[in-house]
């Protein structure tokens, strides 16, 4: 009984007086299904660990990321969050970051830290900017590359090839400057060298638009007839190349083939269906991991022996039977995590974070 009581009180210890808070500049639309996804894993991980989330999106609108940043670390200092969760989108890392250093407000990168043209000025977290803690991101040169890898092997058993006896891709990337597109376009660039006998024929930048995508398809399969693999760095960009393809009286999935990366109800549909060859997905919970990791952290288990830029694998790549699963799982809902189990603080048996997803579809 008497240990039991010390593991109570140890317990009771690890919880703050007051409850943690952490502000999330959200980089998406607050009606887009891969952000609204994060938004949803991130409120069922802070109900868990008993934290106050503040999520604030920025609709795609990227100079307002700084306006919000702007505001919040202007507050008065007791209605400043203790915690803001950044990502590094379109390269503005630095500018966060100045504008956070000397609030009190600790900063982590989650999904895309400060890129490599970003490197000089922010250094490494906890040296030039102190604010800075560390970041977290999923391996997204895995989105990729497996991606295009199940594309090319879809092409071959088609016979897919063109005359000159190649197979054709054509790629449609999210943008040139977010970490995770550069990561996402150099792992189909991997898997394309490995395989020998595919030709990227062209890479274009949609911006993670489904219309743009349509627009650019319309002038790409003008251009490449030959191309018959459609490798997109995103679920809607894949579909606007889908769209753009049915236009022209061409089946996606019987004389087309088509990847795309989140899981959306949309793109889960379209694996099962076959319309949709290829989907990588489940990095959208790195921003509750983030929220373990910052939990730890406020309550004293550093990740610091771990290291402070943590890049791990979270995709899994989806067919019809686990887009099946996925959804009789989670469904809408990931009420059904119970994020305490990967807390350090909570467990100390923990020794090193599994931040992969196939652990929750089991």
């Amino acid at each position: 009984m008497n240990r039991f009581i010390a593991f109570v009180v140890g317990m009771l210890l690890a919880i703050p007086a007051s409850a943690l808070s952490v502000a999330f500049i959200n980089p998406g639309k607050s009606n887009e299904a891969y952000w609204v996804a994060v938004a949803e894993s991130m409120k069922v991980a802070a109900q868990s660990l008993g934290i106050e989330l503040e999520m604030r999106f920025v609709e795609r609108d990227h100079p307002r990321a700084l306006a919000i940043a702007q505001e919040i670390a202007t507050r008065p200092k007791a209605a400043r969050p203790d915690y803001v969760m950044l990502t590094g989108d379109y390269g503005l890392g630095t500018k966060l970051l100045n504008i956070f250093e000397g609030t009190g407000i600790q900063c982590f990168f989650a999904f895309s830290p400060p890129n490599a043209g970003e490197q000089a000025d922010v250094g490494t977290p906890r040296q030039r900017y102190k604010s800075w803690i560390g970041s977290l991101q999923p391996h997204a040169i895995d989105a990729g590359y497996l991606t295009a890898q199940a594309l090319i092997a879809r092409g071959r058993a088609a016979r897919a090839q063109g005359p000159d006896g190649r197979l054709h891709l054509l790629a449609i990337a999210g943008d040139r400057s977010t970490a995770v597109s550069i990561q996402r376009n150099e792992g189909m660039r991997r898997a394309v060298s490995d395989a020998g006998d595919v030709m990227l024929d062209q890479e274009v930048y949609a911006d993670w638009s489904r219309d743009k995508a349509v627009e650019q398809s319309d002038v790409l399969y003008a251009r490449y007839p030959a191309a018959r693999l459609i490798w997109a760095g995103s679920d809607q960009m894949a579909f606007g190349a889908m769209q753009s393809w049915e236009k022209r009286g061409g089946k996606p999935g019987q004389d087309a083939w088509f990847s795309g990366v989140n899981t959306s109800r949309e793109a889960m549909d379209a694996v099962k269906s076959g319309r949709l060859t290829a989907l990588a997905g489940g990095h959208f919970i790195a921003g509750a991991w983030a929220l373990v990791m910052i939990y730890d952290h406020a309550n004293g288990r550093d990740f610091v022996d771990e290291g402070l830029e943590l890049d791990r694998p979270m995709f899994v790549l989806f067919d019809a039977g686990s887009a099946d699963r996925f959804l009789a799982r989670f469904g809408d809902s990931y009420e059904k995590i119970n994020f305490r189990k990967y807390s350090k603080v909570l467990n100390p048996q923990i020794k090193r974070y599994n931040f992969s997803f196939s652990q929750l579809m089991r």
